[in-house]
Protein backbone atom coordinates (compact mmCIF):
# COMPACT_ATOMS: atom_id res chain seq x y z
CA UNK A 1 0.00 0.00 0.00
CA UNK A 2 3.11 1.96 -0.70
CA UNK A 3 5.68 3.12 -2.51
CA UNK A 4 9.34 3.99 -1.54
CA UNK A 5 13.27 4.07 -2.34
CA UNK A 6 15.95 2.87 -0.73
CA UNK A 7 19.27 3.88 -1.92
CA UNK A 8 23.09 4.40 -0.91
CA UNK A 9 25.05 8.31 -2.50
CA UNK A 10 28.45 6.52 -3.79
CA UNK A 11 29.71 9.98 -3.14
CA UNK A 12 29.16 10.37 0.48
CA UNK A 13 27.83 7.28 1.90
CA UNK A 14 24.82 8.29 3.29
CA UNK A 15 21.90 5.80 3.36
CA UNK A 16 18.33 6.64 3.00
CA UNK A 17 14.76 5.71 2.30
CA UNK A 18 12.04 7.61 1.31
CA UNK A 19 8.39 6.73 1.25
CA UNK A 20 4.58 7.94 0.67
CA UNK A 21 1.62 6.17 1.01
CA UNK A 22 -2.36 6.24 1.87
CA UNK A 23 -2.05 5.08 5.40
CA UNK A 24 -1.27 6.92 8.96
CA UNK A 25 1.77 7.65 9.89
CA UNK A 26 3.87 5.93 7.50
CA UNK A 27 7.32 6.79 8.59
CA UNK A 28 6.83 4.79 11.75
CA UNK A 29 6.97 1.66 10.32
CA UNK A 30 8.67 1.76 6.67
CA UNK A 31 11.83 3.21 6.51
CA UNK A 32 14.76 2.37 8.82
CA UNK A 33 18.82 3.07 8.56
CA UNK A 34 21.75 2.92 10.27
CA UNK A 35 25.07 4.77 9.73
CA UNK A 36 27.73 2.50 7.95
CA UNK A 37 24.93 -0.56 8.14
CA UNK A 38 22.34 -0.13 5.70
CA UNK A 39 18.99 0.93 5.19
CA UNK A 40 15.45 -1.19 4.82
CA UNK A 41 12.00 -0.27 3.54
CA UNK A 42 9.65 -2.98 4.51
CA UNK A 43 6.03 -2.33 2.94
CA UNK A 44 2.55 -4.16 1.44
CA UNK A 45 1.17 -6.28 4.32
CA UNK A 46 3.93 -4.76 5.81
CA UNK A 47 6.09 -6.73 8.48
CA UNK A 48 7.82 -4.15 10.67
CA UNK A 49 10.25 -6.22 12.16
CA UNK A 50 12.02 -6.26 8.57
CA UNK A 51 13.61 -3.07 9.67
CA UNK A 52 15.54 -3.75 12.71
CA UNK A 53 15.63 -7.46 12.08
CA UNK A 54 17.38 -6.60 8.62
CA UNK A 55 20.08 -4.07 10.04
CA UNK A 56 20.95 -6.21 12.80
CA UNK A 57 22.07 -8.98 10.04
CA UNK A 58 23.55 -6.17 8.07
CA UNK A 59 25.44 -4.97 11.25
CA UNK A 60 26.64 -8.39 12.11
CA UNK A 61 27.87 -8.75 8.30
CA UNK A 62 25.56 -9.94 6.24
CA UNK A 63 25.37 -8.32 2.87
CA UNK A 64 21.61 -7.49 1.23
CA UNK A 65 21.16 -10.34 -0.44
CA UNK A 66 22.05 -12.57 2.42
CA UNK A 67 19.48 -10.62 4.59
CA UNK A 68 16.70 -10.05 2.49
CA UNK A 69 17.10 -13.86 1.63
CA UNK A 70 17.05 -14.59 5.66
CA UNK A 71 13.96 -12.08 6.45
CA UNK A 72 11.90 -13.78 3.64
CA UNK A 73 12.90 -17.91 4.48
CA UNK A 74 11.99 -17.06 8.47
CA UNK A 75 8.84 -14.96 7.35
CA UNK A 76 5.23 -17.64 7.03
CA UNK A 77 3.75 -14.31 5.17
CA UNK A 78 6.69 -13.34 2.64
CA UNK A 79 4.64 -13.89 -0.39
CA UNK A 80 2.39 -10.86 1.31
CA UNK A 81 5.48 -8.01 1.81
CA UNK A 82 7.82 -6.22 -0.22
CA UNK A 83 11.07 -5.38 1.60
CA UNK A 84 13.95 -3.68 -0.03
CA UNK A 85 17.91 -4.12 1.72
CA UNK A 86 20.84 -1.87 0.50
CA UNK A 87 23.60 -2.27 2.55
CA UNK A 88 26.84 -0.02 3.19
CA UNK A 89 29.27 -1.35 0.29
CA UNK A 90 25.85 -0.28 -1.99
CA UNK A 91 24.61 -3.54 -2.89
CA UNK A 92 20.83 -4.00 -3.31
CA UNK A 93 18.16 -6.20 -2.55
CA UNK A 94 14.65 -6.64 -2.88
CA UNK A 95 11.28 -8.80 -2.80
CA UNK A 96 7.67 -8.56 -4.07
CA UNK A 97 5.95 -11.09 -2.84
CA UNK A 98 3.63 -12.77 -4.92
CA UNK A 99 0.67 -11.89 -3.53
CA UNK A 100 1.34 -8.25 -3.10
CA UNK A 101 -1.84 -6.54 -4.51
CA UNK A 102 -1.19 -5.00 -8.03
CA UNK A 103 -0.18 -3.38 -9.44
CA UNK A 104 2.80 -3.52 -7.62
CA UNK A 105 6.84 -4.13 -8.79
CA UNK A 106 9.89 -3.35 -8.03
CA UNK A 107 13.28 -1.84 -10.17
CA UNK A 108 16.80 -1.47 -9.18
CA UNK A 109 19.82 0.55 -10.20
CA UNK A 110 23.50 1.46 -9.40
CA UNK A 111 22.90 1.43 -5.29
CA UNK A 112 18.71 1.86 -5.58
CA UNK A 113 16.10 0.17 -5.64
CA UNK A 114 11.88 1.70 -5.73
CA UNK A 115 9.31 -0.62 -4.66
CA UNK A 116 5.56 0.05 -4.96
CA UNK A 117 2.54 -2.07 -4.51
CA UNK A 118 -1.66 -0.99 -5.25
CA UNK A 119 -0.65 1.75 -7.47
CA UNK A 120 -2.51 3.18 -10.19
CA UNK A 121 -0.04 2.29 -12.65
CA UNK A 122 3.23 -0.05 -13.60
CA UNK A 123 4.50 2.97 -14.42
CA UNK A 124 5.15 4.52 -10.77
CA UNK A 125 8.25 2.70 -9.89
CA UNK A 126 10.38 2.69 -13.14
CA UNK A 127 9.57 6.17 -13.48
CA UNK A 128 11.02 7.03 -9.61
CA UNK A 129 14.43 5.39 -10.78
CA UNK A 130 14.37 7.47 -13.79
CA UNK A 131 14.00 10.63 -11.39
CA UNK A 132 16.52 9.74 -9.14
CA UNK A 133 19.07 9.15 -11.78
CA UNK A 134 18.20 12.36 -13.86
CA UNK A 135 18.36 14.47 -10.41
CA UNK A 136 21.52 16.17 -9.10
CA UNK A 137 21.70 17.28 -5.23
CA UNK A 138 22.48 15.44 -2.19
CA UNK A 139 20.77 12.19 -1.78
CA UNK A 140 17.67 13.44 0.39
CA UNK A 141 17.03 15.83 -2.50
CA UNK A 142 17.49 12.64 -4.97
CA UNK A 143 14.46 10.75 -2.92
CA UNK A 144 12.35 13.37 -3.22
CA UNK A 145 12.37 14.20 -6.20
CA UNK A 146 12.18 9.55 -6.69
CA UNK A 147 8.62 9.96 -4.47
CA UNK A 148 7.52 13.26 -6.82
CA UNK A 149 8.04 10.77 -10.22
CA UNK A 150 5.75 8.44 -8.43
CA UNK A 151 2.94 11.04 -7.76
CA UNK A 152 3.13 11.82 -11.40
CA UNK A 153 2.52 8.74 -12.59
CA UNK A 154 -0.64 8.62 -10.14
CA UNK A 155 0.79 7.02 -7.76
CA UNK A 156 -0.71 4.98 -4.72
CA UNK A 157 -4.45 4.16 -6.07
CA UNK A 158 -6.16 4.80 -2.93
CA UNK A 159 -4.77 8.80 -2.91
CA UNK A 160 -2.01 10.13 -0.24
CA UNK A 161 -1.84 10.43 3.34
CA UNK A 162 1.46 10.13 4.99
CA UNK A 163 5.16 10.56 4.20
CA UNK A 164 8.70 10.32 5.38
CA UNK A 165 12.19 10.43 4.62
CA UNK A 166 15.27 9.13 6.74
CA UNK A 167 19.02 9.31 5.74
CA UNK A 168 21.93 7.91 7.81
CA UNK A 169 25.25 9.67 7.10
CA UNK A 170 28.03 6.97 6.15
CA UNK A 171 29.33 6.41 9.58
CA UNK A 172 28.54 6.88 12.89
CA UNK A 173 26.40 6.48 16.40
CA UNK A 174 22.66 4.28 15.39
CA UNK A 175 20.96 7.03 16.62
CA UNK A 176 22.50 9.57 14.16
CA UNK A 177 21.29 10.88 11.21
CA UNK A 178 21.21 13.76 8.47
CA UNK A 179 17.57 13.65 8.13
CA UNK A 180 14.72 12.05 9.56
CA UNK A 181 11.08 13.88 8.95
CA UNK A 182 7.57 12.38 8.99
CA UNK A 183 4.80 13.54 7.78
CA UNK A 184 2.01 11.78 9.63
CA UNK A 185 -1.43 12.85 8.01
CA UNK A 186 -1.94 15.45 5.68
CA UNK A 187 -3.82 16.30 2.43
CA UNK A 188 -0.50 16.63 0.47
CA UNK A 189 1.90 15.11 2.29
CA UNK A 190 4.77 15.21 -0.13
CA UNK A 191 4.25 18.93 -0.39
CA UNK A 192 4.51 19.11 3.43
CA UNK A 193 7.12 16.78 3.53
CA UNK A 194 9.36 18.98 0.97
CA UNK A 195 8.17 22.42 3.40
CA UNK A 196 9.75 20.10 6.23
CA UNK A 197 12.81 19.26 4.44
CA UNK A 198 13.74 22.99 3.43
CA UNK A 199 12.59 23.77 7.12
CA UNK A 200 15.63 21.26 8.20
CA UNK A 201 18.05 22.87 6.06
CA UNK A 202 17.61 26.36 7.65
CA UNK A 203 18.06 24.89 10.94
CA UNK A 204 20.85 22.83 10.41
CA UNK A 205 22.29 26.22 9.40
CA UNK A 206 21.28 27.69 12.62
CA UNK A 207 22.40 25.07 14.67
CA UNK A 208 25.78 25.55 12.87
CA UNK A 209 25.50 29.16 14.34
CA UNK A 210 24.64 28.43 17.44
CA UNK A 211 28.10 26.90 17.41
CA UNK A 212 29.85 29.86 16.01
CA UNK A 213 28.57 32.03 19.09
CA UNK A 214 29.62 29.48 21.24
CA UNK A 215 33.13 30.36 20.01
CA UNK A 216 32.77 33.76 19.95
CA UNK A 217 32.57 33.40 15.99
CA UNK A 218 29.78 36.00 15.87
CA UNK A 219 30.68 37.58 12.36
CA UNK A 220 30.32 33.20 11.23
CA UNK A 221 27.21 33.11 13.15
CA UNK A 222 25.57 36.23 11.38
CA UNK A 223 26.68 34.58 7.92
CA UNK A 224 25.22 31.37 8.56
CA UNK A 225 21.67 33.04 10.30
CA UNK A 226 21.04 35.19 7.21
CA UNK A 227 21.65 32.07 5.27
CA UNK A 228 19.27 30.35 7.56
CA UNK A 229 16.45 33.37 7.10
CA UNK A 230 16.69 33.10 3.05
CA UNK A 231 15.49 29.26 2.99
CA UNK A 232 12.80 29.82 6.18
CA UNK A 233 11.93 33.65 5.60
CA UNK A 234 8.50 32.98 7.34
CA UNK A 235 10.01 31.72 10.53
CA UNK A 236 10.14 34.58 13.52
CA UNK A 237 13.29 32.83 14.97
CA UNK A 238 15.44 32.59 12.23
CA UNK A 239 14.26 36.44 11.59
CA UNK A 240 15.01 37.65 14.95
CA UNK A 241 18.57 36.02 15.01
CA UNK A 242 19.31 37.10 11.31
CA UNK A 243 18.69 40.98 12.53
CA UNK A 244 20.49 40.57 15.28
CA UNK A 245 23.33 39.72 12.59
CA UNK A 246 22.40 41.72 10.74
CA UNK A 247 23.12 44.35 13.33
CA UNK A 248 26.20 42.83 14.39
CA UNK A 249 27.72 43.29 10.79
CA UNK A 250 27.03 47.35 10.83
CA UNK A 251 23.45 47.32 9.36
CA UNK A 252 21.31 48.27 12.46
CA UNK A 253 19.10 49.61 10.14
CA UNK A 254 18.31 46.05 8.81
CA UNK A 255 19.14 44.11 12.20
CA UNK A 256 15.86 46.57 13.85
CA UNK A 257 13.75 46.07 11.17
CA UNK A 258 14.09 42.19 11.23
CA UNK A 259 13.74 41.84 15.09
CA UNK A 260 10.60 44.35 14.86
CA UNK A 261 9.12 41.93 12.51
CA UNK A 262 9.66 38.88 14.75
CA UNK A 263 8.47 40.48 17.83
CA UNK A 264 5.55 41.44 15.64
CA UNK A 265 5.00 38.07 14.88
CA UNK A 266 5.77 37.09 18.27
CA UNK A 267 5.91 38.86 21.31
CA UNK A 268 7.98 37.50 23.77
CA UNK A 269 10.98 38.06 21.61
CA UNK A 270 11.33 41.42 22.74
CA UNK A 271 11.27 40.07 26.50
CA UNK A 272 14.25 37.81 25.34
CA UNK A 273 16.23 40.74 23.83
CA UNK A 274 16.53 42.07 26.89
CA UNK A 275 17.89 39.20 28.67
CA UNK A 276 20.56 38.74 26.22
CA UNK A 277 24.10 38.70 27.72
CA UNK A 278 26.65 40.21 25.47
CA UNK A 279 28.46 37.34 24.76
CA UNK A 280 25.56 35.67 23.02
CA UNK A 281 24.61 38.48 21.40
CA UNK A 282 27.08 41.65 21.15
CA UNK A 283 24.28 43.78 19.05
CA UNK A 284 21.40 43.01 21.17
CA UNK A 285 21.91 46.29 23.30
CA UNK A 286 22.39 48.36 20.73
CA UNK A 287 18.75 46.70 18.42
CA UNK A 288 17.03 47.21 21.97
CA UNK A 289 18.09 51.26 22.24
CA UNK A 290 16.92 51.49 19.15
CA UNK A 291 13.69 49.70 19.66
CA UNK A 292 12.80 51.90 22.89
CA UNK A 293 13.74 55.09 20.81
Amino acid sequence: MTYSIVARDPATGELGVAVQSHWFSVGAIVPWAEPGVGAVATQANVQPSYGPHGLDLMRSGASAGEDLERLVADDSGSAGRQVAVVDASGRVAVHTGSSAIPFAGHCTGDQVSCQANMMASETVWPAMLDAYRKTEGSLTRRLLAALDAAEREGGDIRGRQSAAILVAPASGEGWQSVVSLRVEDHPEPLVELRRLVDLHDAYALASKADDCINEARHDDAARLFERARALAPGNHELLFWAGLGAAHAGDVERGVRDVRAAIELQPGWRELLQRMPPEVAPSAQAVLDRLRE
